[in-house]
């Protein structure tokens, strides 16, 4: 099922005040007006996705909608339409928030002007409250729940457990299981087939990443669905192989780092060659994912140039 809004391009989307290290696919995402793919996974969940933004999670029933995530500052129409028309109500009762950047919670101020109560992680309030963003200044963007270690919905036959997990792709991140269901949302802890783009600006780092994803890993069970930040719905064996990329990776940088490489000789080096074909994208290129990779083993607080 999908369901289409006139969004002139991805231009646009920037023009919202979307810094292109928070919107994840940026300024090269497409060009044509975006649709809500929806997949029905059961019990009353859906997986929407854009394309332009991160993967959303839906739980409807009697009891209320909650959505994981909510996409950019213009986009909340778009989402609002596809929410109408598999639930028949356009604002959700609740958001859960996986973390701070505009393509997860640009669309905060959308629905919480249509009565949605947004929760999030306590680092996730302080830096919606922090940004500089045009998109972030509605006072409605910041979450009014927030939380340290964890939170618990319980509603339409599902225990919906919410999880922080520390210093991963940011300081904020938290993971969403709908137990029952066995569905777990990684955000953005999970770039499903990609190289991962982990914010070291905003507290994220590459051993709290690869943790991270440990911990996701232990959370499922062999049939487990696993709703990526980025990319399809995908399986533990997914995971399991973006884990072992991005531990190799690391250590294959990190050991030239503590030869007393520079950040050139790393890329001349070309550590990562091998994974490009498979793993290298439009936003976390090779390159990117190299300097990130240097930047966090020489301490550096920014992922690339």
């Amino acid at each position: 099922m999908s369901f289409r809004l006139a969004i002139s391009s991805a231009a646009a989307l920037l023009a919202a005040g979307v810094p292109a290290a928070g919107l994840g696919l940026g300024a090269q995402a497409r060009q044509e007006a975006p649709e809500v793919d929806s997949t029905d996974l059961g019990d009353g969940i859906y997986m929407l996705s854009t394309g332009i933004a991160g993967n959303l999670a839906l739980l409807t029933g009697e009891d209320g909608v909650v959505m994981v995530d909510d996409q950019l500052p213009n986009t909340g129409a778009l989402i609002e339409g596809a929410i109408v028309e598999i639930a028949g109500t356009g604002a959700p009762r609740f958001i859960v928030n996986t973390h701070w950047h505009g393509d997860h919670t640009g669309g905060n101020a959308h629905f919480a002007q249509q009565g949605s109560t947004v929760a999030a992680h306590h680092n996730i309030r302080r830096r919606l409250a922090d940004a500089e963003d045009e998109w972030a200044q509605n006072p409605a963007t910041l979450p009014v729940i927030t939380f340290g270690e964890d939170l618990t919905f319980h509603m339409n036959g599902q225990t919906v457990e919410v999880t922080h997990v520390p210093n991963a792709h940011t300081d904020g991140d938290a993971f969403v299981y709908f137990r029952e269901a066995d569905i777990l949302h990684m955000g953005d802890v999970f770039f499903s087939g990609w190289f991962p783009f982990i914010d070291l600006s905003a507290g994220g780092s590459v051993d709290g990443y690869i943790a991270a994803m440990e911990r996701g890993l232990e959370m499922a069970g062999e049939n487990t669905r696993i709703v990526p930040g980025h990319g399809p719905l995908s399986t533990p064996a997914d995971l399991q192989a973006s884990i072992d990329m991005l531990r190799q990776a690391a250590f294959r940088v990190r050991t030239l780092v503590e030869g007393g490489a520079s950040l050139d000789e790393v890329r001349a080096a070309r550590p990562l060659a091998d994974l490009e074909e498979d793993w290298s994208w439009r936003f976390i290129t090779t390159d990117r994912m190299v300097q990130t990779l240097y930047n966090d083993a020489a301490g550096n607080a920014v992922s690339f140039e």
